[in-house]
């Protein structure tokens, strides 16, 4: 299936690009943009509900915003994390009160968030959290650290996946925290990429205290909290990025005409095949956007999205040559290193079979929960 725009999608979509025309500049800093977005209302148009300061629209205007948004070279968003996935997780399993405190500032773009799941012992394995929470009067203490957390320093909330029972194990007596950054006993340390960027994070808490009205779902429940959220990941989301893609297969190509690489039937192969395997992701996206293809359709649109990404930085190395290994800038009289758009790819796309969940784990949910396998041993429950 394709989606089918109708004349009121469209005059949507000419709305989207005319506004992102007039306000979207490239140097305005993540912040200022985020509020710049709210002020507007397109903060939330996936939300089931309008009156948080957003406005909401169809599936297909969604679509439409979404890869205008990836044509206009629009600042990255900083507010992604909580307008995608803590604010539908609030819908779904909060209560009247944290819907009205929490999803306004999310609609306005003053209040941004980061996620606080995966630990040095518990990255795939989410269910192996230790980060403990110990209830004291209206407050919960909490201990513990976190790791690869997304854009924590820029965040002012952090929502966390803490064990609140200290006798449980695995998923049981688990509860989702929503936890203000800005606080004693909260630190966060930035993990310095082989790209010289600091996107991730080290959180460190030691005495952090998060409201007992802030536990959404209520306590224990973390974990269906925690599984629900992540059902909300992949979605619209997955065609701008792939619009993303299909800008960096576009300079791979020119690349490889300006160096003479695609005079190469071998490279030549390879670039077909990642133009073939970029429309079969969007048919994909497409097919499984109305959420009824099934519990393995998220892990499948992981595995292809994150090999064809790495793929595609292999062959950004492959057109250039020995240039390759060359800096835009004398890599000896700069601190830090300067990279080629190319060499972004490439070093950055490693991570991309790891991060958002690995390929062995979502070959392992393939396996089990729509190939009904038997389950791999993950200990006592």
């Amino acid at each position: 299936m394709d989606f089918g725009f109708s004349h009121e999608d469209e005059e949507f979509r000419a709305e989207a690009r005319a506004w992102l025309t007039a306000n979207a500049t490239p140097s305005t800093d993540r912040r200022t943009w985020e509020r710049t977005l709210g002020a507007a209302g397109w903060i939330g148009l996936g939300w089931p509900e309008a009156g948080y300061g957003n406005r909401t629209a169809t599936l297909t205007q969604q679509v439409a915003w979404a890869e205008e948004y990836a044509r206009s070279a629009a600042p990255p968003r900083s507010g992604h994390i909580g307008e995608n996935l803590l604010a539908p997780t609030i819908l779904a399993h909060g209560s009247e009160e944290q819907k009205s405190r929490f999803l306004p500032p999310i609609a306005a773009g003053e209040e941004l968030w980061c996620q606080g799941y995966s630990e040095p012992g518990a990255g795939s394995d989410l269910a192996g959290v230790r980060t403990a929470a110990v209830r004291e009067g209206d407050r919960y203490r909490i201990s513990g650290q976190k790791i690869w957390t997304s854009l924590a320093h820029e965040a002012d909330w952090c929502f966390v996946l803490a064990r609140t029972d200290p006798e449980s194990r695995r998923h049981h007596g688990l509860s989702f925290l929503l936890v203000p950054m800005d606080q004693p006993g909260v630190e966060v340390r930035p993990i310095r990429q082989m790209t010289g960027t600091s996107e991730f994070n080290e959180v460190f808490f030691d005495g952090a205290h998060a409201r007992v009205e802030h536990v959404v779902g209520g306590e224990g429940r973390g974990w269906a909290v925690a599984m629900s959220l992540l059902g909300f990941e992949r979605g619209v989301s997955t065609l701008a990025q792939q619009i993303g893609f299909a800008e960096e297969l576009a300079q791979v190509v020119r690349t490889a005409v300006e160096t003479g690489a695609a005079a190469d039937p071998v490279v030549r192969a390879r670039l077909v095949r990642q133009w073939a395997e970029l429309r079969t992701m969007r048919r994909h996206a497409l097919r499984t956007l109305g959420g009824s293809a099934g519990p393995g359709a998220p892990s499948v649109a992981k595995l292809l999205w994150a090999g064809w990404h790495q793929r595609l930085g292999e062959l950004a190395m492959q057109v250039r040559g020995v240039a390759a290994g060359v800096g835009p800038v004398d890599w000896s009289a700069t601190a830090p290193y300067e990279l080629g758009a190319d060499q972004h790819l490439f070093l950055f796309s490693r991570a991309d079979t790891i991060y958002g969940g690995s390929d062995q784990v979502q070959r392992t949910i393939i396996a089990e929960r729509v190939l009904g396998l038997p389950r791999e041993p993950k200990g006592a429950v």
